[in-house]
């Protein structure tokens, strides 16, 4: 019993590896056959692949590359208006609100003038004071000034009589107590002199104090009236409102921000662009003065306005590259730009010649390309890439008259060959026809009633229906979706074939079948079909329909 159960073991896994060998070795017939038809050196039955492939001629040509970026409008003449002295609003003007334009000088906001009136007539009641103590002032050192010219002649006085005593006692005709009482008398005056020149320097000194509070008083004045002026708010300059936060009645305290005058014909926008783009500006010449054409969508609608170059910012910013410039912007064109639009930049380069612009799909990042080469096999060529422009490269050191691969696919390579297909290849002109007014309108009131039709869709229908000449195909779909295709069509294009009985009978089958048609197209379907020369358009929509 054992020996049985190992035989039939035996024999199972000797069948099993005879299966897998088997296996194996038709695996190895197959891989044989694949390199022979596709890869090897060997003649095999296949033919070669070849890949279809759009292909484009290269012509020399003057490009202007455009450099575009993204930049936010700015108003290089904003004012914050604060208030210089706090109080209560008592009136403000009428355009004082968001969005409103003011012109240069209007009164803006009127605060209560009632406590910088008072400190102003205080200011002047002062300075009366100050002008009237000059005055007095001015008085004492005269009164001064003449009782020190009395005093000296007093002493002058009391000195020739002391000296003439002096000389008469000399002399023995007077005596030593006369001589006494003079120089007595002399030294008194001397004095009283001191005494006069002191007053008279005091009244000087009271005519520098006097002069000197004149000053503080007028200094005070003038600053009492300018805070009685400060209480009007006016605009500096012509321009609009924003931010406005006051209200009449409001309570306002020093340096309180009221609202932002914006000057609207001083907008410029600021952008970035990459310091490859930089350099390239800086080396073409100079920076200022550069045109630019700055774009704002207004729902759908673009607001183009030109510009030029004013500066480049000063330093690059934390965490910022390339270039920060500013463009100044026309005032005129600038009218619907407000701070803070987002808008597209565009800068013209200067032009560049003998160049080539391709689709970015045609060359790697290394500008390696395939060129259609005899009996249309691909060769590999490089060109220079100079700019990126969208989905187009702008390329030089290009074979100007040869045909390229628009397309790089992964499959492609040199020796490849391939098919060809050129611009303009199996492309035919729409055939059009002159449709009656009657014929027209019916068709407008269908596209207009069709719910169904999307609306930018049914425009250009519309658009399309109202031209001097309609496409054929665009009418015999219309009456075909009407119930009308086959009459549509046959006037439409006036060709007609002959069916032979096969084809004729299964047409009719197909439309007595249909139950989702009217009766009365049915009948006319049927009617036509019976023609010996049936419309073409009709036999082709129906065979479309059939799936034959």
């Amino acid at each position: 019993m054992r020996f049985l159960t190992r035989g039939l073991l035996g024999i199972f896994l000797l069948t099993l590896t005879l299966g897998l060998l088997g296996l194996a070795g038709r695996t190895v017939y197959q891989a044989m056959n694949a390199e022979d038809e596709g890869f090897g050196g060997r003649r095999g039955s296949g033919e070669e692949r070849e890949f279809a492939v759009n292909v484009s001629t290269f012509e020399a040509l003057r490009v202007r590359p455009v450099i575009s970026s993204f930049g936010e409008v700015e108003s290089w003449r904003t004012l914050e208006l604060r208030t210089a002295v706090g109080g209560t609003v008592v009136e403000l003007a009428e355009a004082f609100r968001d969005g409103g334009r003011v012109r240069s000088g209007d009164i803006l906001v009127q605060m209560d003038r009632a406590d910088a009136e008072t400190a102003k007539q205080l200011a002047e009641t002062e300075l009366a004071e100050a002008e009237a103590e000059v005055s007095e002032a001015d008085a004492a050192l005269i009164l001064a000034q003449d009782e020190t010219t009395a005093a000296e002649a007093q002493r002058d006085l009391r000195a020739r009589a002391f000296a003439r005593q002096q000389d008469l006692q000399a002399r023995g005709a007077g005596t030593a107590a006369n001589v006494e009482v003079a120089e007595l008398a002399l030294s008194s005056a001397d004095q009283t002199l001191v005494g006069r020149r002191q007053a008279l320097a005091q009244a000087e000194a009271r005519i520098n104090r006097a002069a000197i509070s004149l000053q503080r008083r007028k200094i005070q004045l003038a600053e009492a009236e300018r805070a009685l002026a400060d209480t009007v708010i006016r605009a500096p300059f012509d321009g609009l409102l924003s931010a406005v936060d006051v209200v009449r009645g409001g309570l306002l305290t020093n340096n309180e921000r009221v609202a932002t005058l914006i000057d609207p014909d001083a907008l410029e926008v600021a952008f970035r662009i990459s310091k490859a783009e930089f350099a390239r500006l800086i080396a073409a010449g100079r920076l200022e003065g550069l045109e630019i054409t700055a774009t704002l969508m207004l729902d759908g609608i673009p607001l183009v306005v030109n510009g030029v170059v004013d500066r480049a910012d000063a330093e690059v910013g934390a965490g910022q590259t390339g270039r920060l410039l500013f463009a100044r912007l026309d005032v005129e064109g600038s009218r619907a730009l407000r701070p803070g639009d987002f808008i597209e930049v565009q800068i013209v380069e200067p032009a560049l010649e003998n160049v080539a612009v391709i689709p970015a799909t045609a060359a790697d990042t290394a500008g390696r390309i395939l060129l259609l080469g005899a009996e249309d096999r691909l060769e590999g060529a490089v060109v220079q890439i100079l700019r990126r422009q969208g989905n187009d490269l702008i390329v030089g050191e290009a074979p100007f008259g040869r045909e390229y691969v628009a397309e790089r696919l992964p499959q492609l390579g040199a020796g490849v060959k391939v098919r060809p297909v050129r611009a303009g290849d199996g492309m035919q002109e729409a055939e059009m026809i002159e449709l009656a007014p009657e014929r027209r309108a019916r068709l407008i009131a269908a596209v207009e009633g069709n719910t169904r039709i999307p609306e930018e869709r049914k425009a250009r229908m519309l658009e399309q229906l109202a031209e001097a000449k309609v496409p054929v195909e665009m009418v015999a779909r219309l009456e075909a979706r009407m119930g009308g295709a086959p009459t549509g069509v046959a006037e439409a294009s006036g060709q007609t074939v002959a069916l032979d009985a096969a084809r004729r009978a299964r047409l009719k089958a197909f439309v007595e079948a249909n139950t989702g048609m009217p009766q009365d197209v049915k009948a006319r379907l049927l009617a036509q079909l019976d023609e010996e020369e049936v419309p073409l358009g009709m036999v082709e929509r129906l065979e479309s329909r059939m799936g034959g």
